[in-house]
């Protein structure tokens, strides 16, 4: 998975090197103890601060685990769901917006 990810990276920014990236983070439920689940959420935040790149956390924060706002297989958000994880990107996706409009426009 880091390979893949790291490629995709990479053939963005080649093709569009000043293109800002932005890396949506997740997690496996922690259903043992094992090293595999913490080291799984840890590859989005090194790929983003290898890549300088911007990270969203946890795309699922508020939404994973909760029944209320997933469909019926309790793994894919309902329409509920998907305006939390609007928000949680949005979060990230604003200021990094804000700041773009600040910047000089290049001639």
């Amino acid at each position: 998975m880091r390979a893949n990810l790291q490629a995709i990276i990479d053939r963005t920014r080649a093709r569009h090197p000043n293109a800002a990236i932005v890396i949506a983070g997740m997690q496996l439920p922690e259903y043992s103890s094992d090293d595999y689940v913490s080291a799984f959420g840890g590859i989005f935040a090194a790929l983003a601060e290898k890549n300088r790149a911007t990270l969203v956390p946890y795309l699922l924060e508020g939404v994973g685990g909760n029944p209320a706002l997933n469909q019926w297989d309790r793994v894919h958000p309902n329409a509920a769901g998907q305006r939390v994880l609007a928000e949680n990107v949005w979060r990230v996706l604003e200021p990094m917006l804000r700041k773009s409009r600040e910047k000089p426009a290049l001639l």
